[in-house]
């Protein structure tokens, strides 16, 4: 199976191109549509691996690429997101269920947040690789949490727009890529999962955590999928 493996920020997948190199697998660049994309081969299955850059149009431009171009059947999104709700912890990896646009407004149309026609507000998640990830986390001893994870074009730091979206959408955490990759694997029927390790907890300053947990919880992440992908 050809597997996409996506992230927004270098930073997302580099640990994942190390961890690879490191076991001696090879890995190719090629250049596309002003990106790159890496190509490897690992357990019989062929990985397609980039960073989208930041924003839900290069994420979808990304995904999109890399399910038509290089014919990705099954897409993996890893990297950080905020926690929402408290009780889930910095390190800590939560998987999504479905995953909204909590930017998206024509409220004034007497639309719901988050829907434009033709479009779902929530976009579910695929049940087979949630699984995997669940069995990945009792083999290594994680706790693995879920819940739903809101998109936006802005990155969240202010306490009364974090308590809006969770309560608008009952979502656990935030981030800025994910339900536009939703979409587009929904739209092209391309099964997806969307894992996050949290790198700030609801009710700390985002601005303070964010590049100080970053790296350690992209390391987290990019480990918990090499896992995910030797058990496809």
């Amino acid at each position: 199976m050809k597997v996409a493996i996506l992230g927004a920020m270098p930073e997302e997948i580099e640990p994942l191109l190390s961890a690879l190199r490191e076991r001696g697998v090879s890995v190719e660049a090629v250049e596309h549509a002003n990106n790159k994309f890496y190509a490897a081969k690992l357990n019989g299955h062929d990985l397609v691996i980039a960073y989208s850059k930041i924003g839900k149009v290069n994420s979808a431009l990304t995904a999109t690429v890399m399910i038509e171009k290089f014919g990705a059947r099954a897409l993996i999104f890893t990297g950080v997101a905020g926690a929402l709700k408290r009780g889930i912890k910095i390190g800590e990896i939560l998987y999504a269920t479905s995953l909204v646009q909590h930017d998206l407004d024509i409220t004034a149309f007497g639309h719901p947040h988050g829907f434009v026609p033709g479009s779902k507000i929530s976009v579910q998640t695929d049940a087979r690789l949630n699984s995997i990830a669940q069995s990945v986390a009792e083999q290594l001893g994680i706790t693995l949490k879920s819940g739903v994870i809101a998109s936006g074009d802005q990155f969240v730091s202010g306490e009364e727009r974090k308590s809006w979206i969770e309560r608008m959408f009952d979502a656990s955490a935030v981030e800025m890529e994910g339900a536009s990759v939703a979409q587009v694997c929904d739209a092209l029927g391309v099964p997806f999962c969307v894992l996050r390790a949290i790198s700030d907890e609801a009710g700390h300053k985002a601005e303070f955590d964010f590049d100080e947990f970053m790296v350690k919880s992209a390391q987290t992440s990019a480990n918990f999928v090499l896992k995910m992908i030797e058990r496809l």
